[in-house]
């Protein structure tokens, strides 16, 4: 199942898997049809369509079913689509979410009582709404027939490692040889770059400054409590932060937080007061100054937004 605005590269991975399955084992291991909400060519993130068989009442079930869920999944609302998934749930099928689809599963209902994960973009508007359910950092999570990834690479991560629980470790490793992909990640393997390739720094004190900051976004540590917990003076690791980040701590850590409160006034309908307070401010005023003089806008502004960039 295609939504509008599905991201294009998690799609191919998993088609390309199940594609070069078939060929490399010389059988029919797999065959998939493509389905809209419309019942029109699907319309992907980076502009292009891909066509397809029906729309959601078309065709019966099938014994996997992927749903590929849009760039906008906070907005998205269709009980046709939330039907079409119930059906599948109810027939039995592995139900498979790739990237946002994982939104999708969960509107559905069918993941209470299940693990799940999505990109970690998505994840903080996601766990607003669902406190529920248990959502990994990973970037694939198997919990019996329902399978959910990252999105990205990781859908094909996810697929191989399906080949190798049905047809076996040797179709799986050739398959991940033709697309030259040199190791199947496992799904438990974290999502995201590890923080001395993102921040291209290597300071071990620095480093940990960092994580303590992004463990820490409501309830904000001080530089003195930074400091003290990493083991080095406040003038000190102010010195790292202009060296190796060419900002202070305390910039970081705004910055940090008010990106946090971006992704949230994009992904859930939290009032604004409770955002800023889920980001560590005070008060309104002073997060809507805050958010002003980074983003140019005010979080009101954000929220009303409508994103056309996919």
């Amino acid at each position: 199942m295609l939504v509008d605005t599905f991201a294009f590269m998690p799609f191919t991975s998993v088609l390309e898997v199940l594609r070069l399955s078939n060929r490399l084992s010389g059988q029919q291991l797999f065959s998939w049809q493509f389905f809209s909400t419309h019942g029109e060519a699907a319309l992907a993130n980076n502009g292009l369509t891909v066509p397809v068989s029906g729309g959601q009442m078309d065709g019966g079930t099938a014994d996997i079913a992927v749903m590929c869920g849009p760039h906008d999944p906070f907005n998205y609302r269709d009980r046709q689509t939330y039907a079409w998934v119930s059906r599948h749930a109810g027939a039995g099928s592995i139900l498979v979410a790739v990237d946002t689809g994982t939104y999708l599963l969960a509107r559905a209902g069918v993941l209470q009582g299940y693990r799940c994960t999505l990109h970690w973009e998505n994840t903080p508007g996601f766990v607003e709404e669902f406190p529920e359910i248990v959502v990994s950092q990973e970037l694939f999570e198997r919990d019996r027939d329902r399978i959910t990834c990252a999105g990205g690479t990781a859908a094909m991560d996810m697929m191989l490692a399906y080949v190798q629980d049905v047809h076996g470790n040797v179709l799986a490793s050739e398959v991940s040889d033709v697309l030259i992909h040199n190791a199947i990640r496992l799904g438990r393997e974290p999502q995201r770059m590890d923080l001395r390739m993102r921040t291209g720094v290597s300071h071990p004190a620095l480093l940990e400054s960092i994580e303590l900051m992004e463990a820490n976004v409501e309830q904000p540590l001080s530089a003195t409590e930074l400091s003290d917990a990493v083991g080095i003076s406040r003038r000190q690791l102010e010195r790292l932060f202009r060296r190796y980040m060419e900002t202070t701590p305390s910039r970081h850590y705004l910055n940090l937080r008010l990106h946090r409160s971006m992704q949230l006034l994009q992904q859930t309908s939290l009032p604004i007061i409770e955002i800023a307070l889920a980001c560590g401010f005070a008060t309104a005023g002073h997060f809507s100054q805050s958010f002003r003089a980074l983003f140019n806008q005010t979080p009101r502004e954000a929220r009303r937004q409508v994103r056309t960039l996919w």
